[in-house]
């Protein structure tokens, strides 16, 4: 199938590694121009390295308060302003307590949700100029059931409610924006491979019992499913959210909005 997205640009947040940078390898082999933001300045050579000419890769912590609008005014000198992004930046932060403080609520709201908004208050004029654009976000299985941090749930939910609700405010613009709700993915360095090496136990049983395939996801098994939804192919999809776990989840709530 043509996605039929060859020289578009593209901006993912949160790619260097793991899932997001999984995510900038498949848009790559479709052709598309990528660049990546990350903090983490090793990973970021390597994707240029890897990839070389037409990508690009940034140091930015988008947590600061600043650092969307620099991104973006960089973007329109060095890079252009994208046609397509996907927003993988996102994570629990470590933060675990329910009753945390609500300092530490703003931190998991910032990170999940906010730089999101944010970014996208910034680009998509850009998109709707245009006629055509596509926004997908990386959401989480937790943002349907209890399998997470009570901050970290809420606000994934929380990001599925804009979704859908901003998706439709775009889609008369031929913008194109969804959600990616993934499961449990095996990343190297991730959660998953810390405790199957700390806990092996733990893995096993947790794949045998809670995996609906027996095993844990492969990257870019989530990665193609963003590619699609950011090709001309997806241009019928309004604010849906995609839940592509394995059969991890144990909610009735159908995956798509």
């Amino acid at each position: 199938m043509n996605l039929g997205i060859k020289n578009k640009k593209v901006l993912v947040t949160g790619g260097g590694r793991g899932l997001g940078r999984s995510i900038a390898n498949c848009l790559v082999r479709e052709g598309a121009n990528v660049l990546i933001v990350s903090r983490q300045q090793e990973d970021l050579n390597s994707f240029v390295d890897e990839h070389g000419q037409g990508h690009f890769a940034w140091s930015y912590d988008l947590m600061q308060p600043d650092a969307p609008g620099r991104l973006v005014t960089e973007m329109k000198s060095k890079f252009g302003m994208p046609d397509i992004v996907v927003h993988n930046v996102g994570g629990t932060l470590d933060i675990t307590d329910p009753m945390c403080s609500i300092e530490e609520w703003r931190k998991v709201y910032r990170f999940n949700l906010e730089i999101h908004v944010e970014l996208n208050l910034l680009l998509s004029p850009h998109m709707i100029e245009q006629k055509w654009g596509r926004i997908v976000h990386i959401s989480s299985i937790a943002s349907l059931e209890n399998q997470g941090t009570v901050p970290y749930c809420s606000v994934k939910a929380a990001l599925n409610a804009y979704t859908r609700s901003f998706g439709r405010f775009l889609s008369p613009h031929n913008i194109a924006v969804s959600s990616v709700l993934p499961g449990a993915v095996f990343t190297e360095g991730g959660y998953w491979d810390l405790t199957k090496k700390n806990r092996p136990d733990h893995f096993e049983r947790y794949r045998k019992e809670r995996m609906a395939n027996q095993r844990f996801g492969e990257p870019d098994e989530i990665g193609n499913v963003v590619a699609f939804l950011c090709s001309e192919q997806a241009s019928f999809i309004v604010g849906s959210s995609f839940l592509v776990d394995g059969g991890q989840g144990r909610s009735f709530q159908n995956n798509e909005f």
